[in-house]
């Protein structure tokens, strides 16, 4: 697969949140300098008044479901449009293959990661807690009776019952499957016998990104909230408990940063640093929204103005946030170790690969399942057999504090897997991607 400049047709939401002109050079004014003030006022906010910070995260949530009701429609025709215009399904299918062994070798070194940081710093070591205390009630109030899908559930799952359900329900698994097939159906139809089909396809991915560019007018106000919340509800003083494992779940998540740039370097050429600093305000938005659904539409306009081909960001991003969660793999091994050594268990070598083991497959297609990482962490507490399962409640008061680090390296890391598997593709411009990050 070859490819162009696509730099001016992914630039639509660009130009709305970061218009050209003096005015957004000035860092007072721009969307990076926004978000960062008011995550900080946020903050202020919910120290000093509590009970009001807490009542406001109906305003991080609005601005999160405005960005989900155009994920859907966004995913679709963005690999529509990048599939018919490569015409080459065969690269279609090597992209997706590339990108699922990308996956699943960087995962797993996160999951390793994870183990080795646990036995290193053991940030559970001395709490000695009695499993008979913990409130195991809560887990399934978190969890709100989901439960995770064994693999034939999960692959039956991904075909939807009906697409009008996949894009009404926000699937984004099942609205990929139908883009691919919708797409490779339209290659071999031909565009000489569905001339209007591709046009009407990539003017609604247009007008798609116009509405992102809106709806990104209000996220100072949505991280003003977010932070506001978090801090009013959960407070700091609930960071003592959890220094350790907060320490260490940071410590393997910036070590794992920095593998990341050593593979991109490595693949690529490009700058991890140059691409942060290019990407800082979507970063600091998905931070203080602690969700990274909340700049996809953003990131997959970013990527492609840095020389990724369409078919290959529309794969491979969206994919990568059920398959590549790197920082959630990173938290899931350190917290099965954390419960462990809390309770008073010291796991073997081969219970701790019994671990390795049954995460890596709960750890595939979490997203968008209620409380997954506590399903996860139950189901695997279940298999290696000697940690309570009551245990898991210990990471209740935990998982909030955690969702920084999942959110950054998770988002990072489908960045970085992108870049990569487009370059492994052929299918990224490294000259317009140096120009861009430049």
């Amino acid at each position: 697969m070859t490819v162009s400049r696509a730099t001016e047709e992914g630039r639509l939401a660009s130009a709305d949140v970061q218009p050209a002109g003096p005015y957004h050079k000035s860092l007072l004014f721009s969307p990076f300098a926004q978000v960062v003030a008011l995550a900080l006022l946020g903050i202020l906010f919910g120290a000093i008044w509590p009970n009001a910070g807490a009542a406001l995260k109906p305003l991080g949530d609005a601005f999160i479901r405005a960005i989900k009701m155009v994920i859907s429609p966004l995913v679709f025709c963005v690999v529509v449009t990048g599939i018919a215009k490569a015409g080459d399904l065969k690269s279609v299918g090597r992209i997706g293959l590339k990108a699922l062994v990308y996956f699943e070798v960087v995962t797993s070194a996160a999951l390793l990661l994870g183990l080795g940081m646990a036995n290193l710093a053991r940030p559970g070591s001395g709490l000695h807690i009695d499993p008979a205390t913990l409130d195991s009630a809560a887990v399934a109030k978190k969890t709100a009776g989901a439960a995770l899908p064994g693999v034939g559930g999960f692959l039956l799952h991904v075909i939807p019952e009906s697409v009008f359900a996949a894009f009404a329900e926000n699937q984004l698994l099942q609205v990929l499957l139908f883009a691919v097939v919708f797409g490779c159906a339209l290659v071999h139809v031909g565009q000489d016998k569905a001339p209007l089909v591709l046009s009407f396809v990539e003017q609604a991915g247009e007008v798609i990104f116009r509405i992102v560019g809106y709806v990104m007018r209000l996220a100072p106000i949505a991280v003003f909230g977010s932070m506001a919340y978090l801090i009013g509800q959960y407070g700091l003083s609930s960071l003592a408990m959890y220094a350790k494992l907060i320490a260490a779940c940071y410590a393997a998540a910036a070590l794992f940063c920095g593998v990341l740039a050593l593979i991109l370097r490595s693949f690529t050429g490009v700058s991890l640093w140059r691409f942060l600093k290019y990407t800082r305000a979507e970063f600091m938005l998905a931070i203080g929204t602690a969700s990274s659904e909340s700049v996809m539409p953003r990131m997959m306009d970013k990527l492609r103005a840095c020389g990724c081909h369409p078919a290959a960001v529309g794969l491979v991003l969206p994919t990568g946030y059920s398959f590549n969660l790197d920082g959630a793999s990173i938290y899931l091994s350190l917290a099965t170790l954390f419960m462990a050594q809390a309770v008073g268990v010291q796991l073997s070598l081969g219970q701790q690969l019994t671990v390795l083991f049954v995460l890596m497959l709960t750890s595939k297609g979490m997203a968008g399942i209620p409380g997954s990482a506590f399903l996860a962490l139950s189901a695997t507490a279940s298999a290696v057999g000697v940690i309570p399962v009551g245990a898991v409640a210990l990471m209740l008061g935990a998982d909030r504090i955690m969702d920084t680090m999942r959110v950054v390296t998770n988002l990072l890391g489908n960045c970085v897997a992108t870049f990569v598997v487009a370059r492994w593709e052929n299918a990224l411009d490294l000259e317009t991607a140096r120009r861009e990050l430049g």
